[in-house]
């Protein structure tokens, strides 16, 4: 299948250095974080990519790099084949924001408050110039609302009218006006109850099929994820340190720090199998460790990890970064 979207070296580094002043009368270096630190990935069109990992590992800043919001420090993003950062900066940006929306984490948040479903759902309508005529606005609105579940009656409300599931349907259904070919969903539905995000994930995969859309999913949900992903990538303080289709990586996780977090979904099969918690905590990313930045973690370490940083490899049709798969320390998981 052609890939859709292809991301190369994607780098994104933010200065937070105490201000000049600061710095000079307290003798304080610059200071910079590496959000993301050389991800590469490809997604086909019609598929789902989700991207896991514990909270401040990079996640949702690939995803808005993906989208144009932020710009990256090194890297390269194409989609359908062109360069979407020359597009982003030239004049063909409008037309590829057509085709690549956003779905956000809070549906509490990414909806204006004044404004009625109308107009929320329209915006991008009326920005792209894509219906003109007032009535036929109304009737695509319409349209838009019930392919989320919602009724054409629903435009004259306010988002306060709604609960938190529907706010995020309208959400979906204002990324999906522009007919868009790639959706990037940054954790679309970690702030809605339980029920309400299967409703919400089923509308999703649903839409999909309908209307083949390939879908950048941000989690780190691992039952979600395991629901609604093709392929799976984890991410640990801004680098990819395993990639796998979906059945592979839920059976047989290679990376500790994978194991580590399918150790920690609760066992309702009760199969009695051995499982290690989540161990330490995320390190401090102004000042990562040398090597391996899971090793500190990592009950396999060894002094190489400690020093050498892995790199992505193909390894048994799985792509992953760690010394102690690659040298057989760690047996696969059957």
């Amino acid at each position: 299948m052609n890939a859709l979207v292809e991301v190369t070296d994607l780098t994104k580094v933010f200065d937070v250095s105490a201000p000049w002043l600061n710095r000079v009368l307290e003798h304080k270096p610059r200071q910079a974080v590496h959000a993301v630190d050389g991800v590469s990935f490809a997604i086909a069109k019609g598929r789902t990519l989700a991207l896991v990992g514990e909270s401040g590992c990079g996640k949702s800043t690939v995803a808005r790099m993906l989208v144009g919001l932020y710009a990256p420090t090194r890297g390269t993003i194409r989609f359908d084949g062109q360069d979407a950062q020359a597009t982003w900066r030239g004049n063909g940006s409008r037309a590829l924001r057509r085709r690549i929306q956003m779905i956000f984490q809070d549906p509490y948040a990414s909806l204006n408050p004044r404004w009625t479903v109308h107009d929320i759902v329209a915006e991008p309508l009326r920005e792209h110039a894509l219906v003109r005529d007032v009535h036929a606005l109304g009737e695509r609105v319409s349209v838009l609302l019930e392919q989320v579940g919602l009724a054409a009656a629903d435009r004259v409300k306010f988002p306060h009218q709604f609960s938190g599931g529907q706010r995020q349907r309208i959400s979906i259904a204002r990324a999906l006006a522009t007919q868009p070919e790639f959706l990037v969903c940054d954790e679309p539905t970690s702030a809605l109850d339980v029920s309400v995000q299967a409703q919400v994930l089923n509308i999703m995969r649903d839409l999909q099929r309908e209307r083949g859309l390939t879908y950048l999913f941000i989690s780190h949900n691992l039952a979600v994820v395991r629901h609604v992903s093709d392929e799976v990538g984890v991410m640990y303080l801004g680098r990819l340190v395993e990639w796998a289709d979906k059945e592979t990586l839920f059976r047989a996780p290679r990376h500790p720090y994978t194991r580590m977090l399918l150790d920690a979904i609760p066992d309702i099969a009760m199969t009695g199998r051995a499982r290690t918690p989540v161990q330490g905590e995320v390190p401090n990313p102004l000042s990562p460790p040398a090597g391996c930045a899971f090793h500190p973690r990592c009950p396999y370490a060894d002094e190489r990890c400690s020093r050498e940083r892995p790199a992505l490899l193909e390894f048994e049709g799985i792509r992953v970064a760690c010394h102690a798969v690659t040298e057989g320390r760690i047996a696969g998981r059957a």
